[in-house]
C-alpha cells in the first residue's frame, strides 16, 4: 500500500471541497524528516495562505477539518507556522503491516493505468571491450526495467549496440594488414581487441599531426586576447568575471594540447608503433573508406564482418552473464541500415532536413549547430540511425515513453534528436534522456589504469570479486571454529558479494552527479552499500536458522502485529514505505532513492535487532510479532535489491 499516495488524495478531496487546485499543493505532503513531527506532513498551507490572503494557521487548521483521514491517522496536528502533522495510527500501521506480511508482492500495488517504456541502455560498441564507462549505463537501465516491470507496467529492455560503425573500419584495416594470425586463431576477441586498439591509437596520432598546430595557434590567440584584457584598465565585476573565463578557457586548452602531446610522445617512444606509423600515412581516410565498403555491402567486408560479430557478442554477453543484467531486444546499428535513406528522403521531403554545403542537416533556431544525418560523401551518422529507431519503435511497440539511458556529454544530442522527432510527428511519446555523471578515480578524473588506459569492464569485476573473496575468507577464519566453507562456496559468496558491491557503488549515487570509484568503500561492511545490505538480510535468515524457525509456519500462525516499542514502530512504519520508495524511484528515473530506502530499513532493523529480543522475547506474541517484523524485512530487502539487480546471500 502507497500511504502517501492514499493521503496526497485525501488532501486533494479536502483542497477540492474549498474550491483550490490542488496538483502543485499536494506535491508538498511528504514523509517527515523528523519523527517528533509524525510521519508525515503537510507543508502547502504557506504558499497557499499568500494565494487566499488568510493566515497560514488557519488555512492549515481550514484544510485539516475537511480532512478525512480518521481509518488511517491520529487527529491532524497544527504545528509552527501551518504545517499539518499526520502520524499513523497504531491500529492502521499495524493492519497495513498485516497485509503486506500475507502479500507475496509485499502489498505493492500494480499501475492501475500501465505505461510501456522501451528503456535504451548499455549500448556498447561490439569490437570492442566494455569499460568501466558501460557500468552506469547497464545497471541503471537494468534497475529501471526491473522495477517498471514490478509496478505493472511494459518495460522493454532493448540493447542498442554500435556493431555497424567507424570501429569495424579500424578492425577490418586491422585485419587485412595488421593482424597476427596465430592470437586470432587462439582469441579472435583478444587480437581483435588488439587490433581495435592498435589501429585508433595510429590513427589519432596522424589526426594529432594536424590538431597540435591549430590547437597551438588558438593557445596564442587566447593568450593574446587575455593580454589586451588586462590593458583595459576596467576593474569591475564583468571585467573579473570575463577575466576568469579567458583563464579558464586558456587552461582547457593548455590540457588538451598536453594530453595530445603526451599520446604523441608514447607513439614515438614505442619502435614498433612509430614504425607503423610510419607504414601507413592516411590511415585516417583508409579506415573510413573500410567503413564505407561496409556499408555499401562490399562481398569481403561484409563476410569479415559476419565473422567478428558472434565472437564479439558472445564475449559481452558474459559481462552480461555475470552482472545478471537481460535485455528484451538486442537490435544493432546494423538493424536499421536498411531505413536510413528513406529517412533522410521523408525528413527532406517534409521540409525538417535540407541540404547544405553538400550534406543534409537539420537546424535549430537556438543558434546550435545543425544535426547533420548524412555527410556530402552519402555516408550516415548516429543522428539518422537514432532517428530510425525511434520510427521503428513507435511503429512495433508504441511506447508511452522512451528512457535513454546515456551519460551527460550526449545532452545536445538528445536535446536535438528528441526536438527533430517532435517535428517529424513524435509527439504523442515521452522522450526522456536518463543522463548520468562520470566514474572518476581518486584524482578526480575519469578512472583509468595506472598506464593511463580505460579500465576494462571484465578485470573491474574480477577485482571486485577478489577483494570480496579476501573479506569472505577473513570472516570465516575468525571464528572459532575455524573454516566454516568451502573454497569453492567462498568463492561463490564473494562472487555474489563482489558484484553486488560493484552495482549497488554505482546505483547508490544521484546518476546526475560524478562519483569516485573506491573498492574499499564499496566492500564496507557498514555505511550505504551491498555488502552492509546483504549482511543485514543475512542476518535476518540467522535468526531463523538458529531458533529453527519455519518461515510458512509463521505465515500460517496469522499472529498480529504488536508494536510495543519505539524501535519496532519505527521499523515497521519504514516496511509500509516500500511502494512509496519505488513510485519515487521511477518518477524521476533515479535508482538511488531505492538505495536510500533500503539503507534506511536496514538501519532501522539494526536499531530493532539491537533492542529488541526475538528469540528470546517476554512473550510469544510479542516473539511471533517480532520474528514476523524480521521476514517482513528480509523480504523487503531481498526484493528491493532484486529489483536493484542484486542478488542476496543466506550467510556472510
Amino acid at each position: 500500500m502507497n500511504v502517501l499516495a492514499q493521503l496526497r488524495r485525501r488532501f486533494a478531496a479536502a483542497l477540492t471541497d474549498m474550491g483550490e487546485s490542488s496538483a502543485e499543493l499536494v506535491e508538498m505532503v511528504r514523509p517527515s524528516q523528523d519523527a517528533k513531527f509524525g510521519d508525515y506532513q503537510a507543508n502547502f498551507a504557506m504558499p497557499l495562505a499568500r494565494r487566499l490572503g488568510r493566515p497560514p494557521r488557519e488555512v492549515a487548521s481550514d484544510v485539516a477539518a475537511r480532512l478525512t483521514v480518521d481509518d488511517l491517522c491520529d487527529a491532524p496536528e497544527i504545528a509552527g507556522p501551518g504545517f499539518i502533522n499526520l502520524r499513523l495510527s497504531d491500529a492502521a500501521l499495524a493492519a497495513i503491516l498485516q497485509r503486506t506480511f500475507e502479500s507475496p508482492r509485499l502489498d505493492v500495488a500494480r499501475a492501475e493505468r500501465p505505461r510501456t517504456f522501451v528503456v535504451d541502455y548499455s549500448a556498447p560498441n561490439v569490437a570492442k571491450p566494455m569499460h568501466v564507462g558501460h557500468i552506469r549505463s547497464t545497471v541503471i537501465g537494468d534497475a529501471l526495467v526491473r522495477t517498471l516491470s514490478f509496478l505493472g507496467h511494459r518495460a522493454i529492455g532493448d540493447n542498442h549496440i554500435g556493431d555497424w560503425g567507424t570501429q569495424f573500419g579500424m578492425i577490418l584495416y586491422g585485419y587485412k594488414r595488421l593482424r597476427d594470425t596465430a592470437a586470432y586463431e587462439a582469441n579472435p576477441v583478444a587480437e581483435l581487441s588488439r587490433l581495435y586498439r592498435l589501429v585508433n591509437t595510429l590513427v589519432e596520432y596522424e589526426e594529432s599531426q594536424k590538431t597540435v598546430p591549430d590547437l597551438t595557434a588558438r593557445i596564442a590567440a587566447q593568450q593574446a586576447e587575455r593580454e589586451r584584457h588586462k590593458h583595459t584598465g576596467q576593474a569591475d565585476k564583468k571585467q573579473a568575471k570575463e577575466d576568469r573565463r579567458l583563464e579558464r578557457e586558456l587552461a582547457e586548452l593548455r590540457a588538451e594540447l598536453n594530453e595530445i602531446r603526451a599520446k604523441q610522445a608514447a607513439v614515438e617512444r614505442d619502435a614498433v608503433v612509430s614504425r607503423l606509423a610510419r607504414e601507413h600515412p592516411e590511415i585516417g581516410a583508409a579506415v573510413l573508406a573500410e567503413t564505407a565498403r561496409l556499408h555499401a555491402g562490399d562481398a569481403e567486408n561484409l563476410a569479415l564482418w559476419r565473422q567478428f560479430l558472434p565472437a564479439c557478442l558472445a564475449d559481452i554477453q558474459q559481462i552480461y552473464d555475470r552482472l545478471g543484467v537481460r535485455f528484451d531486444h538486442t537490435l544493432g546499428e546494423s538493424f536499421y541500415q536498411p531505413r536510413l535513406a528513406a529517412v533522410v528522403d521523408d525528413l527532406r521531403r517534409k521540409g525538417i532536413a535540407r541540404e547544405s554545403e553538400g550534406a543534409v542537416c537539420i537546424f535549430f533556431a537556438d543558434g546550435d549547430p545543425p544535426m547533420v544525418i548524412q555527410k556530402r560523401d552519402g555516408a550516415y551518422l548516429y543522428a539518422t540511425t537514432d532517428l530510425a529507431t525511434i520510427q521503428y519503435r513507435m511503429e512495433t511497440w508504441r511506447p508511452d515513453a522512451m528512457l535513454y539511458v546515456v551519460d551527460h556529454r550526449q545532452n545536445l544530442h538528445f536535446e536535438q534528436l528528441f526536438a527533430a522527432a517532435r517535428r517529424w510527428g513524435c509527439r504523442d511519446v515521452e522522450l526522456v534522456h536518463v543522463s548520468f555523471g562520470t566514474v572518476l578515480g581518486d584524482d578526480g578524473r575519469p578512472f583509468k589504469t595506472r598506464s593511463g588506459d580505460t579500465v576494462g569492464l571484465s578485470s573491474l569485476l574480477d577485482e571486485a570479486v577478489r577483494r570480496a573473496l579476501a573479506v569472505v575468507s577473513a570472516g570465516d577464519d575468525a571464528e572459532l571454529d575455524g573454516r566454516r566453507r568451502s573454497h569453492e562456496r567462498r568463492r561463490q559468496i564473494a562472487e555474489t558479494v563482489g558484484i553486488a558491491a560493484l552495482k549497488y557503488a554505482d546505483l547508490s549515487q544521484n546518476r546526475t552527479s560524478d562519483y569516485v570509484f573506491s573498492y574499499d568503500k564499496m566492500l564496507a561492511m557498514n555505511g550505504n552499500t551491498a555488502t552492509y545490505m546483504q549482511y543485514a538480510y543475512a542476518r535476518v535468515r540467522s535468526i531463523f536458522a538458529k531458533g529453527g524457525v519455519d518461515a510458512a509456519a509463521l505465515h500460517n500462525a496469522a499472529a498480529p502485529f504488536c508494536l510495543t516499542t519505539p524501535a519496532e514502530r519505527a521499523l515497521g512504519l519504514e516496511l509500509v514505505r516500500f511502494e512509496e520508495a519505488l513510485e519515487a524511484c521511477v518518477t524521476d528515473y533515479r535508482p538511488n532513492t531505492l538505495t536510500n530506502y533500503l539503507f534506511e530499513l536496514a538501519n532501522r532493523y539494526s536499531t530493532f535487532f539491537e533492542q529488541c529480543p526475538v528469540l528470546k522475547a517476554e512473550s510469544e506474541p510479542l516473539r511471533q510479532s517480532r520474528l514476523m517484523l524480521c521476514d517482513l524485512t528480509a523480504r523487503t530487502l531481498k526484493q528491493g535489491l532484486e529489483l536493484l539487480g542484486i542478488a542476496v546471500v543466506e550467510q556472510m
